[in-house]
């Protein structure tokens, strides 16, 4: 049979065994040696390159010493580099963060390239399923710059083309588990190319007491805790809404009285008025004498003041009808926040059906139209499910804090919010640990951010009372 195939067919043949596929040999092109030369050595061109730019800190510290070896000897080059040694030595002494900066982070980003991520790349994106070994060539994503920050490495990465960002973000455990981290993160940074945080150690890991009272009367942003990256995490409460989902125990109260505590200073000068809802009676009654009239607890009358808000705002709505499309404080039109500690006892948990109509259309009312006349919502719950709260999405800002199954983090920050690194279902359920830690899903980013709110007592709260109480109402 094989004798009668045309052409060169038969002696490509490389399997005949009657029961397997038939296998032929793949076609050899034979590529002459000086075109081979000149591939590798414009590669290795291409990658002293990139090396040089991306790590020059790094080449410095290695090539000076060897240039100086080889053109005037060991100890000649020994006693050139032992003072720039010893004062680069007490430049990390005496000033850390410079040094940081511009030499230590530079190092340690290079040698994390070439002993972690270079080292392993190949096996971890063949493993993992983001790369492929085709015909016995392996198709790999190209690794970019690594850079090193005081708790993580941010590595650019280019993916193949084909490849989709949800391709990576299901593959996370296997970056991380890879590479050695604890979890992996990613964003995307322009089209085909993705950012991967590789976190070395928490620094959210120490309870931040709460953050002092300013002088200033703002309505915000407000300073609530710290972020993954060392900053301060900022809140926004004014020109939007917030709502803050986690399980008993992770911290809603501190964001909630941290937000208060930053628009104390604007109750006291006439342009923010706090309105607090408080159905669980354990929460905003230790701030009772903030609120003033402006407190409810009863379902009843967190209906009622509900009611009340939807007036204000659509009293404004009429006078701001046709002159302005944005609210600024005023003593005459104060910035109106509406904070709702346990929102699921008034939604969902209520058994008088009327009440909970009203107060349900009530906060669908105020998310909806709100936040460009002034009145904004700040809403806490346990549950974040949509039978339990069915107008979670018109909260433009959302925290997700430690919460008690994963399908509950793409509830509360979309969907992909978990795959992408918000593992809030994963924070420690020790208050010590992980109480206030969680992500945040900001309007403006669909990638999340890792925050930590300051931690407000009970001492903390009755210092507010005593000094604020009679100015705030």
């Amino acid at each position: 049979m094989f004798k009668k195939m045309p052409g060169e067919e038969p002696s490509r043949i490389v399997s005949t065994t009657p029961d397997t596929a038939v296998v032929f040999k793949p076609a050899v092109v034979k590529t002459p040696a000086i075109i081979t030369f000149i591939v590798l050595g414009w590669r290795a061109v291409v990658s002293l390159v990139l090396t040089v730019w991306r790590h020059p800190v790094a080449v410095l510290v290695v090539t000076v010493p060897c240039a100086l070896s080889v053109l005037y000897g060991w100890r000649t080059a020994l006693l050139l580099v032992t003072p720039a040694l010893v004062g680069i030595v007490s430049w990390g002494i005496l000033d850390r963060p410079t040094f940081m900066r511009w030499i230590g982070w530079r190092l340690l980003a290079w040698w994390r390239l070439v002993s972690v991520y270079r080292r392993h790349w190949q096996p971890v994106m063949i493993v993992s399923g983001l790369g492929r070994h085709i015909r016995g060539r392996d198709y790999l994503p190209k690794l970019g710059k690594v850079t090193c920050t005081s708790w993580a490495d941010l590595v650019t990465v280019r993916m193949l083309s084909g490849q989709a960002v949800k391709d990576w973000a299901d593959r996370t455990d296997n970056l991380a588990c890879g590479f050695g981290a604890r979890s992996c993160r990613i964003s995307v940074i322009e089209g085909g190319r993705l950012q991967l945080t590789f976190p070395r150690h928490d620094p959210l890991a120490t309870p931040l007491p709460a953050v002092p009272i300013h002088e200033t009367a703002s309505v915000g942003p407000i300073e609530i805790g710290k972020q993954e990256d060392g900053q301060p995490w900022l809140l926004k409460v004014h020109g939007t809404h917030v709502l803050v989902a986690g399980a008993t125990g992770a911290g809603k109260g501190s964001i909630i009285w941290s937000a208060i505590r930053g628009l104390l200073p604007a109750v006291s000068a006439g342009l923010v008025e706090i309105w607090a809802l408080d159905p669980k009676l354990m929460e905003l009654s230790f701030g009772r004498a903030l609120f003033g009239s402006r407190y409810a607890a009863d379902p009843g009358d967190c209906a009622d003041l509900l009611d009340d808000a939807v007036k204000v705002m659509q009293s404004r709505a009429a006078r701001f009808a046709g002159h302005r499309r944005s609210h600024t404080p005023t003593v005459d039109d104060p910035f109106v926040l509406v904070v709702v500690d346990e929102v699921a006892f008034l939604t969902a948990y209520q058994h008088d059906k009327e009440l909970r109509r009203r107060i349900s259309a009530a906060l669908a009312t105020l998310t909806t139209q709100g936040r460009a006349v002034g009145v904004g919502v700040l809403a806490a719950l346990q549950d974040p499910r949509k039978e339990v709260m069915n107008i979670r999405n018109l909260f433009p800002d959302k925290i997700a804090l430690r919460l008690d199954e994963s399908e509950q983090v793409d509830m509360v920050l979309g969907d992909g919010a978990r795959d992408r690194g918000a593992l809030a279902d994963q924070i420690s359920p020790r208050p010590e640990v992980g109480a206030g830690i969680g992500y945040v899903r900001l309007e403006t980013s669909p990638d999340p951010l890792r925050v930590r709110a300051a931690y407000v007592s009970d001492e903390d709260i009755r210092d507010m009372v005593t000094a604020y109480g009679e100015e705030a109402h």
